[in-house]
């Protein structure tokens, strides 16, 4: 399916997302996404970055393949993907994922 807008592609996407443990691993892996950048603008050296991408598509991925047991959104929407998942790390940093997960029933 195309989905035209964000708006369109986050229920897709939090359906891909519905275990709570898939969740956490991809919160970690984009929680070390944003360490790393930290590290790699505190030290001057990009090398930080290359494990900031590499530890969050790795979390991401365990959590699709072993967990959820999908394949990632990432493969063919990889722009939209990328963006739900900071969507989705943004809900649960401030506590509202459950939220967004009842509004489109999406089940735990």
């Amino acid at each position: 399916m195309e989905y035209k807008n964000m708006k369109e592609f986050w229920s897709f996407y939090l359906s891909e997302h519905s275990h709570p443990f898939n969740r956490r691993l991809h919160f970690i892996g984009s929680l070390l996404g944003l360490l790393s950048i930290g590290l790699a603008i505190y030290f001057r050296n990009p090398w930080f970055l290359l494990g900031g991408l590499v530890s969050g598509y790795a979390f991401a991925w365990i959590g699709h393949f072993l967990v959820e047991k999908n394949r990632p959104a990432t493969f063919k929407y990889p722009l939209k993907s990328f963006a739900g998942d900071w969507i989705m790390f943004y809900y649960t940093i401030t506590g509202q994922i459950e939220k967004e997960l009842e509004k489109y029933s999406i089940g735990k």
